[in-house]
C-alpha cells in the first residue's frame, strides 16, 4: 500500500472510529454526517468520497465480509462439491476476523452493541445479508452449471447462512472476546456439514 492510499485508510477508519462512538454516545438517528465529518476535521463532501451515506457506514461489515467471501468461493476448484466451497468463503471471513487487528476487533463489537440497541439497523443489515445471500447464489449456480431458476443454490447459501446466524446469536449472551465468537461460528458450521447427507448439494431435481 503506497503512501496515499495509506493515507485514505487511515482517514477510512477515521471516520468508522468516530461514526461508532457517536452513534453509541446519542444514537443512530441524532448522529449527522456533519458531526461525524466534523471530529475527523474533514468536510462532508470528503465523507461522500469513502461512504455513500450514513447507512452503508453502519453496514461496512457486510460489504468487506462479502468480498472476503466472493474472492474465496472464486478461488475454489470447480469440481469441489458447491457447498464444500460455499463453507470454505464461509471459514475465510472467519479467519479474517480471527486475525483482526485489536483495533478492528473494537470496531467489530461496538457494531454488534449499535445493532443491539438500533433495531432499525437490524432490518437493514437483514436486507443487507440478502443481497449477499442472492449474489452467492448466482455465483453458486454459475460454477455449477444451473440455471437462475434452481432452488439448490439458493438453498445451499441459505443453510450455510443460517448456521452463520445461529452461531453468532446463541447462546444470547455478551461476547467481548471475538475470538469466541469465531469459534463458536465455526463449531456451528461443522455441526451444520456432519447433519447433511453426502452428495445432497449435486442432486439434480
Amino acid at each position: 500500500m503506497g503512501l496515499r492510499e495509506r493515507k485514505k485508510e487511515k482517514t477510512r477508519l477515521a471516520l468508522l472510529d468516530a461514526a461508532l462512538d457517536l452513534f453509541l454516545e446519542q444514537g443512530y438517528e441524532a448522529t449527522t454526517i456533519e458531526q461525524i465529518a466534523g471530529v475527523v476535521e474533514v468536510s462532508s463532501r470528503t465523507f461522500f468520497r469513502y461512504f455513500a451515506s450514513k447507512e452503508h457506514l453502519a453496514l461496512w461489515f457486510h460489504d468487506h465480509s462479502e468480498e472476503v467471501m466472493q474472492a474465496e468461493l472464486s478461488a475454489r476448484p470447480l469440481d469441489e462439491p458447491p457447498f464444500t466451497s460455499l463453507v470454505h468463503a464461509l471459514r475465510a471471513t472467519l479467519r479474517d476476523m480471527a486475525e483482526s487487528t485489536p483495533d478492528d476487533t473494537e470496531r467489530f463489537l461496538k457494531l454488534r452493541k449499535l445493532y443491539d440497541s438500533t433495531p432499525v439497523l437490524v432490518g437493514r443489515s437483514v436486507a443487507r445479508g440478502a443481497e449477499t445471500e442472492q449474489r452467492l447464489a448466482a455465483e453458486i449456480a454459475r460454477r455449477t452449471g444451473r440455471g437462475d431458476d434452481d432452488r439448490l443454490p439458493h438453498l445451499m447459501v441459505a443453510f450455510a447462512m443460517a448456521s452463520m446466524r445461529v452461531g453468532f446469536e446463541c447462546p444470547i449472551n455478551e461476547i467481548t472476546d471475538l475470538r469466541e465468537l469465531v469459534a463458536r461460528m465455526n463449531s456451528t458450521l461443522e455441526l451444520v456439514q456432519r447433519s447433511l447427507v453426502p452428495g445432497w448439494d449435486l442432486a439434480r431435481g
